[in-house]
């Protein structure tokens, strides 16, 4: 390799350009990296549920946290209470999550899937994790495991 020519390492996985300057920046490898998972999701997901990233996810958070309430659910993705009150409303026009009056507070509202919502929750995680495994095949399960693991940190270190 002569001295103008850049290691692999340092190219763009596409495009061969040199991004040494890049590549230990987290938040551009992150990037790249979401390259490929949004692909996945479209693939798996989101085209064949109509289903945006975000619906998706307040779908799964809602499954996975019966009763959850619209603040929580804003605070979690750190977006503001209108964002998610619409995000909310879409859902529940299409029929997989309902509101429920609070017993003990008529302000408040708790967040549930329905039986469709329930489905649909499953299947597409169920797909997102079959398309990541196969598209990710060169990455060990152990591999796999420690780099959710360090982005989950990662995301933990999030300010308010």
């Amino acid at each position: 390799m002569n001295a103008k020519t850049p290691a692999a390492r340092d190219q763009t996985p596409y495009g061969r350009l040199t991004e040494a300057g890049l590549h230990g920046i987290l938040g551009y490898q992150l990037a790249q990296a979401a390259i490929t998972t949004t692909r996945v999701f479209s693939e798996r997901v989101g085209q064949p549920s109509e289903l945006r990233p975000v619906e998706f996810t307040i779908l799964t958070l809602v499954h996975e946290n019966p009763g959850v309430s619209a603040r929580q659910l804003a605070d979690a993705l750190a977006v503001t209470p209108p964002n998610i009150t619409m995000w909310i409303d879409k859902l529940e026009r299409r029929g997989l999550i309902e509101r429920e009056r609070s017993t003990t507070d008529r302000r408040a509202q708790h967040i549930r899937t329905t039986p469709a919502g329930t489905t649909l929750a499953r299947q597409s995680v169920e797909q997102v994790l079959e398309g990541e495994q196969t598209t990710l095949a060169a990455l060990s399960p152990a591999e796999r495991a420690m780099l959710i693991e360090l982005l989950h940190k990662v995301a933990r270190c999030r300010r308010r």
